[in-house]
């Protein structure tokens, strides 16, 4: 009788895995160690790095880049440029309360109730001399 019932759990267990889909391998896991990468990644880096590539702009050349009569939005905080053209709220090149694209922010924008955090995905197009 010992020997009928171990039959049949063993019977009953190929029975369940090949209705299951028969793979009764198992995944051993990935003990390999990640490539270290050469490339630093970090934002303050990735941001430096596009600001030395960008464009340097006056006070007066960053003016046309106001987000009117087809001309994308730019706004200076800090020093950096920033594209705010494909942010809605920046939408005819006016912000919320007034703010205007093409021009130096960084006192209205460390202000505001937002702060400069949301500028951390915004594309930079260069500096501000």
């Amino acid at each position: 009788m010992k020997k009928f019932k171990g039959l049949l759990v063993l019977s009953m267990t190929a029975f369940v895995l090949a209705a299951c889909g028969g793979d009764t391998t198992t995944e051993e896991p990935d003990t390999s160690t990640p490539e270290e990468s050469t490339e630093e990644n970090t934002t303050e880096e990735t941001d430096a790095s596009a600001v030395e590539e960008g464009q340097v702009f006056t006070v007066e050349e960053l003016s046309e880049y106001n987000g009117q009569d087809g001309n994308p939005a730019y706004v200076a905080v800090d020093g950096v440029v920033y594209d705010v053209s494909d942010i809605g709220a920046w939408e005819g090149g006016e912000h919320f309360g007034g703010v205007m694209a093409g021009a130096d922010n960084t006192e209205k924008i460390s202000a505001s109730p937002h702060g400069t955090s949301v500028l951390e995905n915004l594309p930079i197009v260069g500096t501000l001399e």
